[in-house]
């Protein structure tokens, strides 16, 4: 008998290995404002302002930047033992996990999932001060919640195929004329997205998101960057995605994790949410304001630690004859996180190049 999936409520949490924990602190938590739970010597637990679970983000010492793993709320404690029969079934590296293993959390089921990513399923877990109203602690940019993560995949269909299999939604694709798939938002709570499939070189973490109620509290963000003589740490925005609608700010860490201050996406929730599919031609997807990326975005991104605490292998897309640059029918590859290709052999075509949109 197949074993069911688990039933998946939201994206809940992340473990970051940072190098250096009290540059982190200062990022995270001087910066961006997210709130301090609690503290150990090699760990810090952090959570936004809205978020009544213990944590949200861990930021974990170590001698290598590295995603150590993510972790998904399920709907009860019975859901643990389904993901357990559910990845045991697949033929998964799965590890049962005690109450406590992890700061704040009950008894969970650590994978590592058919993509290569370190996954932890979990409902238990400690209940702290939810900090909505305390408006005198809040800063101008106050992050309310851990709103998504965003992964390199070389095979951007089959992930898709697993995370439907899982019983995940597709709010909004890129994909080509021949319905050649690039990039996939998908979801679980009833937003845009809980994950974000998108093609490059992986499994590599591309990014994790923090929402805040108002754009304007992204801005600040930018100008409490520019007091401190910290704008360098902007690699993109602020600005406005068609995928998605949100008006975004992407920023790296001291340890060059990628993190995007996101608000003002819409609601999913009805059971005939139409999917929005954009073309991989159509600029708007990436900056509905036609801004250009910076070549980083695309290209760098977080290595993957194995349930065993090792690097993961990455493995590049494959070359295919998936776009046409100016009717040249020059081969390209897909290498960044929404549709961003670059051609080989033969030199690049005008709109392929490394920085410049399609």
């Amino acid at each position: 008998m197949t074993a069911r999936p688990p039933d998946i409520i939201r994206s809940a949490f992340v473990e970051l290995v940072v190098t250096d924990l009290d540059a982190a602190r200062w990022f995270y938590v001087d910066v961006l404002g997210l709130l301090v739970t609690a503290e150990q010597p090699d760990a810090l637990y952090l959570r936004a302002f809205e978020e009544y679970l213990h944590h949200s983000l861990v930021l974990r010492r170590g001698d290598t930047p590295a995603l150590a793993r993510m972790g998904y709320r399920v709907r009860g404690p019975g859901e643990v033992d389904a993901a357990q029969r559910y990845y045991s079934r697949l033929g998964a590296p799965v590890h049962r996990v005690p109450p406590g293993a992890t700061r704040g959390i009950g008894a969970a089921v650590r994978v590592q999932d058919p993509l290569g990513f370190p996954v932890e399923f979990f409902y238990d877990a400690e209940h702290v001060e939810r900090c909505t109203q305390h408006y005198h602690l809040h800063r101008g940019n106050a992050p309310t919640r851990l709103d998504h993560f965003n992964v390199m995949v070389p095979d951007v269909e089959a992930a898709h195929a697993y995370y439907a299999g899982l019983g995940f939604g597709v709010s909004e694709t890129i994909e080509d004329d021949e319905q050649n798939l690039y990039a996939a938002w998908m979801f679980r709570k009833p937003t845009v997205h809980d994950i974000a499939l998108t093609g490059g070189d992986g499994p590599r973490l591309h990014h994790i998101a923090f929402a805040t109620g108002e754009r304007a509290q992204v801005l600040h963000t930018c100008d409490v960057l520019g007091a401190l003589h910290e704008e360098a740490r902007i690699e993109r925005g602020p600005g406005r995605h068609g995928v998605s609608n949100a008006f975004y700010l992407y920023l790296r860490d001291p340890d060059g994790h990628r993190i995007e201050i996101y608000t003002s996406d819409y609601y999913t929730g009805d059971p005939d949410n139409p999917t929005v599919r954009w073309n991989v031609t159509d600029n708007r997807r990436r900056s509905f304001w036609g801004h250009e990326v910076a070549p980083s975005w695309y290209t760098e991104a977080s290595t993957v630690l194995g349930t065993d605490g090792t690097p993961v292998p990455t493995t590049p897309p494959p070359v295919r004859e998936a776009e046409r640059a100016g009717g040249t029918g020059v081969e390209v590859v897909a290498v960044g996180a929404d549709g961003f290709s670059v051609a080989t052999g033969g030199g690049c075509s005008e709109g392929f190049e490394l920085g410049h949109q399609t």
